[in-house]
């Protein structure tokens, strides 16, 4: 049986990052646009940035950095040094552009690498990883928490999202409309929780965000809807509808709080 093709979200927005009509959308979206595309506000950012104890010493890892907005905000208001992954070429490509023109390349650097492998940095490389909204993409996560738990000096911090924790009755069909720009991992509560603490980490923080992915995905939509005739022209009909339909799902099952948001914040024991 044919299937349809995924939804493609993340290349339509980095390769188009900089069209009049994506820009305001984001505008619209976020309010303040760092060039994310996801369920974070600046606010939200500024928030993990305090939880993760970040100034201009930090050595940062960015695991899923997509257009590199969020990790050019941080080198730009902080001063720390951000190294950026993603597996999207796109949101790469995108990213080392907009850090060229900005003058931040000697404080950020991005590059295309599947972080659910092995990584080449050194053991105690980064004072604080964070991770916003990618980890759920991500297969192996009890080898992907070691890996950070490895780059991490003593003390140092990590933080990451994750947007896909049951909470309420789902069904397939939901499934298969919020899975449908790509691979996701659902899991239930408390598992994030029993995977930070197995791979040494002492949780120190888990908050509930789930309001934040409701509110965002409604005004993403509505943006979308009104941004339409453009969007449509840069995507195409069927992918705008997709979309549309994408970000709705997410926002019905968030709003009745049946898929959850939530960020955990751990630190290495010194």
């Amino acid at each position: 049986m044919a299937t349809d093709p995924p939804v493609d979200l993340y290349n339509a927005s980095y390769g188009q990052f900089s069209a009049d009509a994506q820009r305001a959308v984001r505008t619209a979206t976020y309010g303040e646009d760092l060039g994310q595309t996801g369920w974070m506000t600046a606010d939200e950012l500024r928030h993990f940035s305090a939880l993760l104890k970040l100034d201009a010493s930090s050595q940062v890892l960015e695991v899923g950095s997509g257009s590199g907005g969020p990790a050019l905000f941080l080198a730009a208001s902080i001063g720390c040094n951000v190294i950026g992954l993603d597996v999207n070429a796109f949101g790469v490509g995108t990213a080392q552009d907009q850090a060229a023109q900005r003058g931040l390349d000697s404080l950020v650097t991005f590059q295309v690498i599947d972080a659910g492998q092995a990584l080449s940095f050194g053991q105690d490389s980064f004072d604080a990883v964070i991770s916003n909204d990618a980890m759920c993409h991500i297969p192996g996560r009890t080898e992907v928490l070691a890996e950070w738990y490895r780059l991490l000096r003593p003390g140092g911090r990590m933080l990451f999202t994750d947007a896909m924790v049951l909470s309420g009755l789902v069904s397939h069909e939901e499934i298969a409309r919020r899975s449908s720009i790509g691979t996701y991992f659902y899991l239930p509560p408390g598992e994030n929780e029993r995977l930070i603490k197995a791979a040494g980490f002492e949780l120190l923080v888990c908050e509930d965000r789930t309001a934040e992915a409701a509110a965002i995905s409604q005004r993403w939509h509505d943006a979308r809807t009104e941004y339409r005739e453009a969007l449509v022209g840069l995507e195409g009909e069927r992918p705008f509808k997709d979309l549309q339909d994408f970000l709705w799902c997410v926002h019905t099952l968030t709003v009745e709080r049946r898929l959850s948001r939530y960020m955990y914040l751990a630190q290495k024991p010194t």
